[in-house]
Order: C-alpha cells, then sequence, then structure tokens
C-alpha cells in the first residue's frame, strides 16, 4: 500500500489477482471457442500492441481535437483507409464511433435531420436488419417499416423494398451481410430504389465491410458483389474495425459519400454559459485509447495481412459448414456470403437443437442461439474468425457430439401450465409478480420471492435449453419484456 493511501485501499497486485479471478468466469477471447461476441486474428502481438496504444493515449479526449491533434489525426488515418477499402470517391467523410450500434444510430440521425421537412419519418429495411435500427428508430421518433426477406434466401426483396418506399422515407437500408444469416442484401437493386426516389441508402457493413472487400478480391465461392460506397445510389455505409480489423472495444466507422449528408449527426449547443458543445456523435468525452488501439493494429497488421486473415476466415467457415451440414438433423441457412454461419435443424430429427448449445458448451465452444423469425426457424449463431482456421475438425467434432448427446436426452418439452401462462401475458401490463412466476416456473432462483434477499445475485443454470425453449414460445414483444426485467435482476449491486 501507497504510504498515506486510504486505509482500505487495494495493493496494485491484489486488483490485478482479483481481476484475473473475476475473468476465470467468463466466455474464451482467444482460441476461437467464442463464436460470438468476440472476434480473434490468431495473432499474439496484437494484444499487447492494443493496449499499449491505448494505454498511451486513454487520458487524452476527443471532445476536442483542437487540444489533442493526435487523436484528430488518428481518426482521419482510419476515416481514410476506410475509404479506400470501401469505395469512396474523393470527398468522401466519415466519424468514429463506438461501434456499430452507434454508427447506425447516427446514419438514422443523420437521415432524419436532412429531412425536416417530412412530419413522420420512416426508414424502410429488411426484416433481417440489425435491431439497431429499431433502436434508432426508438430513440429519433422515426418509424421502422420493416419488409419481409425471401424465405428461403434470407435475402432483402428490392420489389417489395420498392413498394415500401413512401413520400416519408429519409432512409432505406441493407445489410452486406446480416449478422442472423451471414448472406449479403442485393445491395445495388436496393440502392436504385432509393435513388429513384431521392432517398437516402444505407449499408449495414458493420459485420462485413473489412472482410468482404479482401474476399471479393480473391474471387471466394459465391464471392460478394458490390455493396459499398461505389455503388450507385449509396450515401452511407458502417463498418466496426472489432470485428474482423480485430481492433479492441470499441471502434467502428461511419462513412457518408459527403460532408453535407454528414452533417445532419453533428451536434452543436452555445446557449448555456460554459464551452460551445460540439459533438460529431452520441458522446461527447470520448476517450484517445480505443481510437490510438485501433490505429496502432490497422498501421500493423496492413492491407495483405487483412487479405491474408479474411482468406483464413473464409476457408475456415467453408470447412465448418461442409462439416455441419454433413451431420445427421442440422442445415445452414440460406447460402451466407462470408464468415457466419446460422445452423438450424434439419426436419425433426428428435433432439433439441438449445441442447445442442448447451452440450458444446459443456465442451468449451460457445454458440449465440437466435430464436424463430417469420421463416428462419431457431437456429445457432456462428461467428467464425481467422483463428479458427486449422481447428475446423475440432468444431465440427464437437458438434457431432454434441447432437449425439441431445439425441440421447430427446426434445426440451415446456411445461403446460408454463405455456399457458406465457400465452395469455400481456408485455405491456406485465407485474413483477407474474415476472417472477415465470422465472420460477422456468427453474431461475431470482432471489425475489417472500422472505428473500435482495441483495443476493440471481443464480444462472449451468444450462439453458429450458430458459431458451422457454423464450422462443413467447412473442417478440414478450421476449423483450422478460429479457428486460431479466436484465434488471442481473445489474444489482
Amino acid at each position: 500500500m501507497i504510504p498515506g493511501a486510504n486505509p482500505d485501499a487495494t495493493g496494485v497486485e491484489e486488483v490485478l489477482a482479483e481481476l484475473a479471478l473475476l475473468r476465470r468466469g467468463d466466455a474464451p477471447t482467444h482460441g476461437g471457442r467464442t463464436l460470438a461476441y468476440v472476434y480473434d486474428s490468431g495473432l499474439a502481438e496484437l494484444d499487447e500492441l492494443a493496449a499499449r496504444a491505448h494505454a498511451a493515449a486513454g487520458s487524452a479526449n476527443g471532445l476536442d481535437p483542437t487540444a489533442f491533434p493526435s487523436l484528430l489525426r488518428m481518426e482521419n488515418d482510419l476515416v481514410g483507409a476506410a475509404i479506400r477499402l470501401l469505395g469512396g470517391e474523393p470527398g468522401a467523410v466519415g466519424t468514429l464511433t463506438s461501434g456499430g450500434t452507434e454508427s447506425c444510430l447516427l446514419a438514422v440521425l443523420a437521415a432524419r435531420e436532412g429531412r425536416r421537412d417530412v412530419a413522420d419519418p420512416s426508414i424502410v429495411v429488411p426484416s433481417t436488419v440489425h435491431a439497431a435500427f429499431r433502436k434508432a428508430g426508438h430513440l429519433f421518433g422515426v418509424r421502422v417499416v420493416g419488409v419481409p426477406v425471401d424465405p428461403t434466401t434470407f435475402r432483402a426483396d428490392p420489389a417489395a423494398t420498392a413498394a415500401a418506399v413512401d413520400d416519408t422515407t429519409v432512409l432505406v437500408v441493407g445489410s452486406a451481410p446480416s449478422y442472423a444469416h451471414g448472406v449479403i442484401d442485393p445491395i445495388p437493386e436496393l440502392a436504385a430504389v432509393a435513388g429513384e426516389r431521392g432517398v437516402r441508402m444505407h449499408v449495414d457493413a458493420c459485420i462485413g465491410g473489412w472482410v468482404l472487400p479482401y474476399l471479393r478480391r480473391d474471387g471466394a465461392r459465391g464471392g460478394p458483389g458490390a455493396f459499398d460506397l461505389s455503388v450507385p445510389g449509396v450515401t452511407s455505409l458502417s463498418v466496426d474495425l472489432h470485428k474482423y480489423a480485430y481492433c479492441a472495444k470499441g471502434v467502428s466507422v461511419l462513412l457518408h459519400a459527403d460532408p453535407e449528408l454528414r452533417r445532419g449527426h453533428y451536434f452543436a449547443s452555445a446557449d448555456w454559459p460554459g464551452y460551445t458543445m460540439l459533438n460529431p456523435t452520441l458522446q461527447s468525452t470520448r476517450s484517445g485509447g480505443p481510437l490510438a488501439a485501433a490505429w496502432a493494429v490497422v498501421r500493423h497488421v496492413g492491407d495483405d495481412g487483412y487479405a491474408r486473415l479474411a482468406r483464413s476466415a473464409r476457408t475456415a467457415a467453408e470447412r465448418i459448414r461442409d462439416g455441419i451440414t454433413a451431420v445427421d438433423g442440422l442445415r445452414v441457412l440460406g447460402d451466407p456470403d462470408a464468415t457466419l454461419l446460422a445452423v438450424a435443424l434439419d426436419g425433426e430429427p428428435g433432439f433439441d437443437l438449445f441442447t445442442v448449445a448447451d452440450e458444446l458448451a459443456a465442451r468449451g465452444w460457445h454458440v449465440q442461439p437466435q430464436f424463430p423469425h417469420e421463416s428462419s426457424p431457431a437456429n445457432l449463431h456462428l461467428t467464425i474468425t481467422a483463428v479458427n482456421r486449422g481447428h475446423e475438425d475440432a468444431l465440427v467434432t464437437a458438434v457431432r457430439e454434441a447432437v449425439a448427446a441431445a439425441r440421447a436426452a430427446g426434445p426440451v418439452t415446456l411445461d403446460a401450465d408454463l405455456r399457458a401462462l406465457i400465452g395469455v401475458l400481456d408485455p405491456d401490463t406485465l407485474t413483477a409478480r407474474q415476472f417472477a412466476d415465470v422465472l420460477a416456473a422456468a427453474g431461475l432462483d431470482t432471489g425475489t420471492g417472500d422472505g428473500a434477499d435482495p441483495g443476493r445475485p440471481i443464480r444462472l443454470p449451468d444450462r439453458m435449453a429450458g430458459i431458451n425453449t422457454m423464450l422462443a414460445a413467447a412473442s417478440p414483444r414478450l421476449r423483450e419484456r422478460l429479457l428486460a426485467e431479466f436484465l434488471g435482476l442481473l445489474y444489482r449491486p
């Protein structure tokens, strides 16, 4: 302890040891065994490089680029790299954000502000679009008009999109690729629809923007067509650097074809006695740490390095896809264009997909359950990264073993009383007592019953198949409400 420090202060090494102990309970962030949330290049030196760069600039504040010109230079370098990679013409501009959701929010905000003459603005999106756009609609008072996608390919339907565009539309959106199924929407056709109506067109390439251009150069199987700012009619595009650019979280880039299109998401206020607030993003204070870490990683890996990483991730995804489709009872939804897979049941094979997820977790592999929506059945999401190259057989073997165990266990059944309760619950009037009853019926000890200790942390089950089956049976609105309430239980000291 430092002489003169507070008596309750904890020593540096003790704090770090406690942190390491806490981290042992997390899903692994390296090695390719967590197939959602994290992106692993397999390049061991990137962690140290990013950490050192983050430490060097973590105390700098992007709130004022004139006070911290290093941050301005690094942001312009990263935006310039994104413009060159993603088909931007001279005059294209961009902004660094905290992640893909903020980039999507700002794209919607800029489109709304660019059409202040529209009293009831709306955006037209495929039903597979990332939920960030619905969040934008919620926050900014913009109606979200969802258009059903092709029920087999899961790609956006240009004709249906054209029919949905009207005088209130301020933005059309397409995905490259969609998160849920890993397929690229027909961007040129969607952009043509938007252009004909004088409407902006945004491409959500948050997850694919730093890998698809390299796959296109390679002419990969089913290689992606044009999707970026080079497509006539595309006015903005988002790409996350903390995904396939393998940078530390959280850094994303929102590109606009010209400065006028970007202006709407800037905010300025001089109507108070302090400094004039001027923000290009939703944040005011912005740590220089994530920016510097991303700048260092992108410079270190380089264009050729990213081409090799993209090739490795795509090859791994193809081999894993082939291995999984050879497992009796499983299929891959759609025809994925890049590095994301959605694995569903093939027919009625007599086992439960959520049990497969539990069995994979027991074997050290973490996948993300996705619930039924329109023509998309329940499935397991797999994000394949470069580190999975060379270890495809290990994952496929684990899937095969998990399916065998799930088949032996049989399908998960939902208690009749619980199913009946879910059927009558109204998400808009759900009470705390009803919520507690649902969780209790699902086998969760929430610590919210009579006489319970309100400070006791909720105990999560080791296996989630029963919980996921319950959530799959709920309507989307009820599922939203149940999970929001559940999140509130998790976040209590």
